[in-house]
């Protein structure tokens, strides 16, 4: 019998301190604390194991928080577990994020005898009043020490995480963080521009709440223009490194395209595991209990009721929703004949207005049945993706 093909998600929710820009479900915790946790997802990883023999494991990303602040020997418990209860491709690419100043040689060396083919590395930027302002632990030096560690113990796909738009940054900084990274021959760069989000210290600083208070003096985020001319600069520029982009944030050498990132984006299937982690499996999405507390105790859980909670049933006008805002992302766009595999009706009958319209404006492009966004189409995306929401 053929397997159905899966992809793994592993929440590590814990760092050595939260950023500044950080919304994501982590925060800092003990050695101890870290333990318990990763008993508790063991336990996960057994229970839920034995319900997916149907299905062989194709990628695995380790994201965060910081994975690489486990230990070795409890980073080995995960990986054993997973290789002990999943039917894990030989060609998986399994990824952990990983930030500098949690890097260290035995760390590296253990992920490599674990299977780890790919690593992504937080440096967010080359200027250290970048990094502070940031609230990042590390230097660019300490990123030059990760970098130099995990090439010298042999990882040859690597990714490199930049963020623009930070406060008080230029056109010119942003191109030296830019070539600066390219210039190291990572096979892969993500380019995110910041976004304040509410709950984080960014938010309190920049947002119209921050009006009055009595706060710290901060650079000014980058006006709309700056914002702009900095988003144009980053395709021209990594292009001329050899890296093409392949979507709205992410470039690549050829062959060294994320499998994972583009299994979402194509609505693969995919099981979370750990705190948090969001699950799409047979057209329902579910997320696991955000309450660490909660987690810890009902991990053990067979049938996930309690550590999943309800499941939200995908109808067939979500499904094509997300077809078109998930893979328009992608700069080959969407193909009109895997629209009519999925759902049995052609593209322009659906969504014919919306294509017509679009493309009159310079937002869409179609070409030999695929439809893609312009350039005008990548900058604004966000307006795009909602005319495909019902």
């Amino acid at each position: 019998m053929d397997k159905k093909d899966l992809e793994l998600y592993v929440h590590i929710p814990f760092c050595i301190k939260k950023c500044a820009y950080c919304d994501f479900l982590s925060a800092p915790a003990d050695a101890k604390e870290r333990t318990s946790y990763v008993d508790a997802l063991l336990s996960e990883i057994a229970g839920t194991g034995e319900i997916y023999k149907t299905h062989r494991v194709n990628t695995i990303f380790f994201g965060g928080g910081t994975p690489s602040v486990l230990d070795p020997g409890d980073a080995e418990r995960i990986f054993h577990a997973l290789s002990e209860n999943f039917d894990i491709s030989e060609n998986a690419e399994i990824t952990v994020e990983v930030n500098p100043g949690t890097v260290t040689k035995d760390k590296a060396r253990t992920w490599k005898e674990c299977g780890v083919t790919r690593l992504s590395i937080g440096l967010q930027s080359v200027n250290d009043d970048e990094l502070s302002m940031l609230g990042r632990i590390h230097t660019y030096r300490d990123f030059l020490d990760t970098w130099e560690t995990v090439r010298r113990e042999g990882f040859q796909n690597v990714n490199i995480d930049l963020i623009s738009a930070i406060p008080g940054q230029t056109v010119q900084s942003w191109e030296t963080t830019l070539r600066t990274a390219a210039q190291l021959g990572p096979e892969h760069i993500s380019a995110y521009s910041l976004i304040v989000e509410e709950g984080t210290p960014f938010y309190e600083r920049y947002s119209q709440k921050a009006a009055g208070k009595n706060l710290p003096v901060f650079p000014p985020l980058p006006d709309e223009d700056t914002e702009r001319r900095i988003y144009k600069a980053t395709e021209k520029i990594l292009s001329e490194y050899g890296y093409h982009r392949y979507e709205i944030s992410n470039y690549a050498k050829d062959g060294y395209e994320c499998r994972h990132n583009l299994g979402y984006w194509e609505r693969k299937e995919y099981l979370g595991l750990g705190l948090g982690a969001s699950s799409l499996i047979d057209e329902r999405r579910f997320c696991n209990t955000a309450d660490m507390e909660k987690y810890l105790r009902v991990c053990k859980d067979p049938d996930g009721s309690e550590l999943h909670g309800e499941k939200e049933r995908l109808s067939r006008r979500d499904q094509m929703e997300e077809f078109m805002f998930l893979g328009l992302r992608k700069t080959e766009g969407v193909s009109a004949e895997a629209f009519r595999e999925n759902f049995g009706a052609e593209i322009c009958e659906v969504y014919g207005a919306q294509i017509r319209r679009l493309s009159g404006q310079g937002l869409l492009e179609l070409s030999e049945g695929q439809i893609r966004l312009t350039g005008r189409g990548i900058d604004i995306s966000n307006y795009v993706f909602t005319e495909f929401l019902f």
